[in-house]
C-alpha cells in the first residue's frame, strides 16, 4: 500500500493525497493552493495521475484548500464518487461556485491583458458551471458509520471540530488477508471554539496523517480572547472608528457572531465589562460577504452538529447566530455604502487573508485611519495581505494603489479553528493503540520541526515531514520513489517568483530608506546627485528586465 503527498507539504495549502491499496487508487482531499503567487502557480499544474483511475475521492471539509480542484478533476472527466459529511456537501454546493466565479473573474484580467498584446484568450481554471455540475458526483454521508466503500476498504467519518461537517476520516485497507488502518485528520479544530463540538478522538491507527498549522504555537484560551475582542471592539467604537474583521466566509464568521452574542456571559461581567458590551450593542455589525450569509443559512440547517449547549439554546429559541444589530449585506452597492458612512461599525468580511473579495475596499477605506481597527481572528498564509499587514507592513498596495497602514492592528489567534501545539499532542496521546508512524502535512516547516521534535520526545513516534511527490510504501515506511516532476514543475519558474517577490520587498524597505534619508543633515548635494544616477541604473535593469 503506497501513500503519494502530493499537496499540503512544507505549506498551509492545496491538500491533496494519493492512496493506492487492495487494487484500488482513491484521493484524500483535492485542493487549491493559496497564497504566495509560487503556490498559486500549482493550481494550474496538471495532475500527477490520470484522473479515469481513480476510483473515489474522500474530501475532509469544505475549505476551499481541500476541495477547490474537485471542479477540475470533474472538468478533466472524473466521474466517480466524492464521499464527504452532508454538511460538507452542503457547504461546498456554495463555495465551490463561488470559487469558479473567481477563477472566471481573474482569467478575465489577465484576458485583457493578452488581448491587448495580440495573445490568444486563456480558459479559466474551472468555471461556476463547471462547479455547480461537479456537485452531482457528490455522496453525502454521516459521521460514526463505518462504509464500505470497496471491495477491501473500509472508511468512517469522525467530527473534526474544525467546521461545519468537517472530518478526521479513518481508512481501513485489507490486502492479503491483512488490514491496515490510516487516520487523515484533515483540519483539527481548535477545542476552544463554543460553536462546534471538540474534535473526536480516535483509539486505534497504524499510521496517521495529521496537520500541524499551529505546530509550533500556543492559543489565547476562550476567557482571555472573549475579553480581549470587547476590549479591541469597544475602544476602537468609542474613537468613533471601523473595526474591520477579515474572515472567512464559512465557519470563522459564524463563530464570530456566536462569540459576540455570548459576550453577555463572561464569567467577570462587571461594570467594565458591561459598559464595554453596552457600547458594542449599540454599534451595527455588518456581515458583508454573500458567501457567509448562503453559509450562516446552512449552519442554520445544521443545527444537530453544533455542541449540545448550542443545541438547547436553539431549542429554547435563542438562536446564537443573530442579535439586535446585526446586518446582512447582499449587493455590491450595500457594501460601498458601508464605506461612505461614518457611523461607528464592526465589518466582518471575506475573504480571511484578504486576498479577493469586498474586504479589500474595506481595507483600503480604512487601513489609513488611525482610528479604526483591523481585527485578524485566523490563519494568515505566507505572502497574503493579511499576512503583510500582521506583519507589520507600514504600507501596502490595493488595487494598485499605496495605502499606509495607520489603523490599529490586532490578531486574536484564540479564534483559529486550527489546534494548537497543545491539542495536536493531546490528539496524539489519545490514541490508546498508538501509530506505528506519524506524518506531518499542512503546516509551515518551522513548526513542523518543532512539533515533530516534540512528538518523538514524549512519544517515541517516527514521524516523517513529506516533501511533494514523495510516495511512501506503507508496507515498509520506506520511500519507493519520488515523482518524477514535469517540467512545468521544474523550480527556476518558482524561483524567479520568489525572487521578485523578495524584490518588491526590498524595493519597498529602499524606498522608506532614502525617503528618510534625503531629510538628513548629513546629506548633500554631492551625495544626493550620486544617489539619483544609481536610481537611474536601477530603472534602466527594470526595465531591460520588462523588455526580456
Amino acid at each position: 500500500m503506497n501513500i503519494t503527498f502530493l499537496g499540503a507539504t512544507k505549506t498551509v495549502t492545496g491538500s491533496n493525497f494519493l492512496v493506492e491499496g487492495a487494487g484500488k487508487k482513491f484521493l484524500v482531499d483535492c485542493g487549491m493552493y493559496q497564497g504566495k503567487t509560487s503556490d498559486l502557480m500549482h493550481n494550474e499544474d496538471p495532475f500527477l495521475f490520470d484522473v479515469h483511475e481513480i476510483d473515489f475521492v474522500l474530501l475532509t471539509h469544505a475549505h476551499i484548500d481541500h476541495s477547490g480542484r474537485i471542479p477540475k478533476l470533474y472538468k478533466e472527466g472524473y466521474r466517480n464518487k466524492v464521499i464527504a459529511t452532508k454538511a460538507t456537501c452542503d457547504l461546498c454546493s456554495i463555495m465551490l461556485p463561488d470559487s469558479g466565479h473567481i477563477q472566471e473573474t481573474e482569467i478575465e484580467w489577465k484576458n485583457r491583458k493578452r488581448k491587448r498584446e495580440g495573445k490568444e484568450p486563456l480558459p479559466p481554471l474551472y468555471t461556476a458551471e463547471d462547479a455547480a455540475k461537479c456537485m452531482e458526483i457528490f455522496v453525502p454521508v454521516s459521521y460514526d458509520q463505518i462504509i464500505d466503500v470497496a471491495e477491501n476498504i473500509q472508511v468512517r467519518f469522525n467530527d473534526a471540530g474544525h467546521m461545519l461537517g468537517s472530518s478526521i476520516i479513518e481508512v481501513w485497507v485489507t490486502e492479503n488477508g491483512e488490514t491496515k488502518k490510516i487516520v487523515f485528520t484533515g483540519d483539527l479544530g481548535n477545542n476552544d471554539i463554543p460553536l462546534l463540538d471538540s474534535p473526536t478522538m480516535i483509539e486505534s491507527a497504524d499510521f496517521l496523517v495529521m496537520e500541524s498549522t499551529y505546530g509550533g504555537r500556543l492559543h489565547l484560551r476562550n476567557d482571555d480572547k472573549a475579553k480581549l475582542f470587547l476590549s479591541i471592539v469597544s475602544e476602537t467604537l468609542e474613537k468613533g472608528g471601523t473595526v474591520v474583521i477579515p474572515s472567512f466566509a464559512v465557519g470563522r464568521t459564524q463563530e464570530i457572531l456566536y462569540e459576540i452574542n455570548k459576550l453577555r456571559e463572561l464569567d467577570e461581567f462587571n461594570d467594565t465589562y458591561k459598559k464595554e458590551y453596552d457600547e458594542l450593542m449599540k454599534a451595527p455589525v455588518y456581515v458583508d460577504s454573500p458567501l457567509a450569509i448562503s453559509a450562516t443559512e446552512i449552519f442554520k440547517k445544521n443545527t444537530d452538529l453544533f455542541e449540545e449547549e448550542v443545541r438547547e439554546e436553539i431549542q429554547s429559541g435563542d438562536n446564537p447566530l443573530e442579535f439586535p444589530g446585526l446586518q446582512f449585506t447582499r449587493t455590491a452597492d450595500e457594501s460601498k455604502a458601508l464605506n461612505e458612512s461614518n457611523e461607528p461599525s464592526i465589518i466582518i468580511s471575506a475573504s480571511g487573508m484578504c486576498e479577493v473579495g469586498r474586504i479589500k475596499h474595506h481595507l483600503k477605506h480604512n487601513l489609513w485611519n488611525p482610528n479604526s481597527t483591523i481585527l485578524f481572528v485566523g490563519y494568515q498564509a505566507p505572502g497574503t495581505l493579511g499576512r503583510n499587514i500582521v506583519d507589520g507592513a507600514k504600507k501596502v498596495r490595493i488595487f494598485g494603489e499605496e495605502v499606509a497602514v495607520n489603523a490599529r492592528v490586532e490578531y486574536i489567534e484564540g479564534y483559529s479553528g486550527h489546534a494548537d501545539q497543545e491539542w495536536l499532542m493531546n490528539f496524539v496521546y489519545s490514541f490508546i493503540m498508538k501509530p506505528k508512524h506519524i506524518f506531518l502535512v499542512h503546516g509551515e516547516p518551522n513548526g513542523q520541526i518543532e512539533l515533530k521534535n516534540k512528538i518523538m520526545e514524549e512519544t517515541n513516534i517516527p514521524v516523517t515531514i513529506p516533501e511533494f511527490g514523495d510516495v511512501i510504501c506503507l508496507d515498509t515506511l520506506k520511500q519507493v520513489s519520488q515523482l518524477q516532476l514535469p517540467t512545468k514543475y521544474k523550480y527556476i519558474r518558482l524561483e524567479v517568483i520568489e525572487r521578485l517577490e523578495t524584490l518588491k520587498e526590498e524595493i519597498n524597505d529602499m524606498s522608506d530608506i532614502v525617503r528618510e534619508g534625503l531629510t538628513s543633515e548629513d546629506i548633500n548635494d554631492e551625495k544626493i546627485a550620486r544617489l539619483s544616477e544609481k536610481i537611474k541604473e536601477l530603472e534602466k535593469q527594470i526595465v531591460d528586465i520588462i523588455e526580456t
